[in-house]
């Protein structure tokens, strides 16, 4: 017993203790990894049935209808990549990577501009696009900038 509250003790040192924490976010960026892994293959096998699916049984001129869900299909597939390498760039330096978290917002901004249905917004919806395409844009460009210094 006097075994085991020792143990107990040398773990709530403070480096014992920040090391077990850094295994854990290890540990759970794995498991993030694996998850998003599954989740960009599972959304390929949907985009791909769905793109079959619409060639095949769209008539003539309906196709150009389900462009824009094949496009935010895409888009998602992409933020996902950039969502698995943001957890991967943490894995390798253990710092989260404030420029890919940025990009991969821009990315998710520019699938929701892309897939938007212009009858179904209103004015403000469009303005606060537009302006968190503005305020990721010039945090991008800080953020370059500042790297390119260093």
């Amino acid at each position: 017993m006097r075994h085991l509250f020792r143990k107990i003790g040398n773990l709530a040192q403070d480096e014992n203790f920040m090391h077990l924490i850094e295994n854990i976010e290890v540990l759970v960026s794995k498991v993030l990894s694996l998850a998003m892994v599954a989740v960009i293959i599972a959304a390929i096998f949907d985009l791909g049935v769905y793109l079959v699916n619409q060639i095949f049984t769209s008539n003539y001129g309906e196709f150009n209808q389900v462009l824009f869900t094949i496009f935010g299909l895409f888009l998602n597939i992409l933020i996902a990549l950039e969502i698995l390498e943001n957890i991967t760039a943490y894995l390798k330096k253990h710092v989260v990577h404030v420029e890919l978290v940025i990009v991969t917002s821009l990315i998710a901004v520019a699938r929701k501009i892309i897939i938007l249905d212009l009858d179904k917004v209103t004015g403000g919806t469009i303005i606060g696009l537009g302006v968190a395409v503005l305020s990721l844009s010039i945090a991008y460009w800080i953020i370059r900038s500042s790297n390119v210094r260093h």
